[in-house]
């Protein structure tokens, strides 16, 4: 797999998104949720700046999510059976997305209080 062409290796990162979203209930929550948000702040008028905040974070939850799956199927593959160091390895990259999702939701509460006109 390594040194192919821009293309196979476009083609695999899609077989990626695709694995997650059959596989993955959290990768699928996600998706889901950024579905239902982006037109909520297209609909509120969400300038530049902040289209880029929410692109940023939105991707960056994404990546995370995917990443915590990849290192899931890792670890499975590597120790199948249940391990300590193997469960705070997943809890610790679980809690990466956790930290990035919380981080969504506090950007976007930010951005409703100052489109309501709270401040």
């Amino acid at each position: 797999m390594k040194n192919q062409n821009l293309w196979k290796r476009f083609l695999y990162s899609l077989q990626g998104l695709k694995s997650a979203w059959e596989t993955e209930n959290s990768f699928r929550t996600q998706v889901i949720v950024t579905c239902l948000v982006l037109p909520a702040i297209a609909y509120l008028g969400a300038t530049p700046a902040w289209w880029a905040t929410f692109i940023l974070i939105i991707g960056a939850t994404l990546a995370a999510e995917l990443m915590n799956t990849a290192l899931e199927y890792l670890c499975d593959l590597v120790q199948p059976e249940i391990h300590p160091q193997i469960g705070r390895v997943k809890d610790c990259a679980a809690a990466a997305v956790l930290v990035l999702s919380l981080s969504s939701i506090g950007i976007f509460i930010f951005f409703l209080y100052g489109k309501l006109g709270l401040n």
